[in-house]
C-alpha cells in the first residue's frame, strides 16, 4: 500500500457471507487491522504497560478531554477544594451544571498530578503497589470526574460526550492492551456513524434539484473522515491524511454554496426547498463529522437528530423550527 494513498475500509469482511467475529485481526496491505462494526480498523503497537506508560496515556487523554469539551473546565488540580466548595454551595441549576464541569476538570487534573508524582517516586526507587494510598486516591478522583462529566457538553453545545471523561478512568483501571482494544471499538463505531450521516445526506439532498450531484463530494469527505478517524497525530501519514480530510470538507462546503447561488429554492416535485436551509444543513453535517472524527467518539444524540432534521427538510422544504 502506498503510504500516501487511501486506506481501504472494507464494509464487508472478505471470505463470503459468514460474519466475522468482532475483534478479528488480519494483515491487509501489510498493515494489521482489527474488525469492529463492519470496518477494518488500523492497529498500533502497544506502549509499555507500566506506571510511566499509564501516566503518559492519562496525560494525553486528559488533554484531549479538555480540547473537546466546553471552555473553562481546565481547572488546576491544586484548586480542587475551591472547585468543590463552589459546586456544593451553588443552588442555581444552570450555574451548578457548569461548576460541576469545573469540578470534574479539577478532579481529572488532580488524578494526573498524582500519577506524575507516583512516577517520580518510582524513579527514585520507591516501590508502588496497587494498594498504595495515592493509587486509590487517583482512582477516586477519576471515578468522580466521570460521574460529574455527564453534566458537561461537547464544545459544539449539542450534547455531552461523557465517553471522553471515562477514558482516563479506563486507562487507569484496565491494562494498556484492554484500553487500546476499547478504542478500536469506538473508532469502528465512529466510522459506522460517519457513513450513516453521509448516506442520509446523499439520500435526502440528491433528490433536490438545487443540490443534485452532491453525492461525490459527500462520499469523498466521508472516506477521508474514516481514514482520519483511525490515524494518530504521531502517524507518519498524518500530514497527507489531515490535509485530504480538510480539503474534502472544503469542497463539500464549496459545493453547497456554489449550487443555486442567488436562488431561494427550486421545486422538487410539488415542494419548494429553501436554499439557505439546505446550505445550513450541509454545513451542520460537515461540522458533525468533524466533531466525531476529532474526538474519535460517537455522538449518537447529535447524529440521530441531524438525520431527523435533513429528512424533515426533504419532506417539508425547510428545517424544523
Amino acid at each position: 500500500m502506498d503510504s500516501n494513498g487511501p486506506v481501504i475500509q472494507l464494509a464487508q469482511p472478505p471470505g463470503g457471507d459468514v460474519p466475522l467475529p468482532e475483534g478479528t485481526r488480519r494483515i491487509i496491505d501489510r498493515q494489521e487491522r482489527v474488525f469492529y462494526c463492519g470496518y477494518w480498523v488500523k492497529t498500533y503497537p502497544l506502549p509499555a504497560d507500566s506506571l510511566q506508560g499509564k501516566k503518559n496515556l492519562i496525560e494525553a487523554l486528559t488533554r484531549r478531554l479538555f480540547n473537546h469539551t466546553e471552555h473553562g473546565l481546565n481547572v488546576p488540580g491544586s484548586r480542587l477544594n475551591d472547585a468543590r466548595a463552589a459546586y456544593e454551595a451553588e443552588t442555581d441549576p444552570a450555574m451548578r451544571r457548569v461548576k460541576g464541569g469545573m469540578l470534574a476538570g479539577a478532579l481529572s487534573n488532580r488524578a494526573t498530578d498524582i500519577f506524575r508524582r507516583l512516577v517520580e517516586l518510582q524513579a527514585d526507587g520507591v516501590e508502588i503497589l496497587p494498594d498504595y494510598p495515592l493509587i486509590e486516591e487517583c482512582g477516586r478522583c477519576l471515578m468522580e470526574a466521570l460521574e460529574l462529566g455527564r453534566l458537561v457538553l461537547h464544545r459544539s453545545g449539542e450534547e455531552g460526550i461523557d465517553e471522553l471523561w471515562g477514558e482516563p478512568f479506563r486507562a487507569y483501571s484496565l491494562s494498556v492492551e484492554e484500553f487500546y482494544e476499547s478504542r478500536y471499538v469506538k473508532i469502528g463505531q465512529c466510522m459506522r456513524d460517519i457513513d450513516r450521516i453521509a448516506a442520509s445526506m446523499i439520500a435526502n439532498f440528491s433528490g433536490i434539484p438545487v443540490f443534485e450531484g452532491i453525492a461525490p463530494a459527500v462520499t469523498e469527505f466521508a472516506a477521508a473522515a474514516r481514514i482520519k478517524c483511525e490515524t494518530l497525530r504521531t502517524d507518519r501519514d498524518i500530514f497527507d491524511v489531515w490535509s485530504k480530510f480538510v480539503t474534502a470538507g472544503e469542497r463539500l462546503a464549496g459545493f453547497a454554496h456554489g449550487h443555486g447561488r442567488g436562488s431561494r429554492g427550486r421545486p422538487s416535485g410539488r415542494r419548494l426547498h429553501g436554499h439557505a436551509d439546505g446550505i445550513q444543513l450541509i454545513q451542520a453535517g460537515r461540522s458533525l463529522i468533524f466533531y466525531i472524527v476529532r474526538a474519535r467518539t460517537p455522538m449518537p444524540k447529535s447524529t440521530r437528530e441531524y438525520i431527523e432534521r435533513i429528512a424533515f427538510y426533504r419532506e417539508r422544504g425547510r428545517m424544523p423550527r
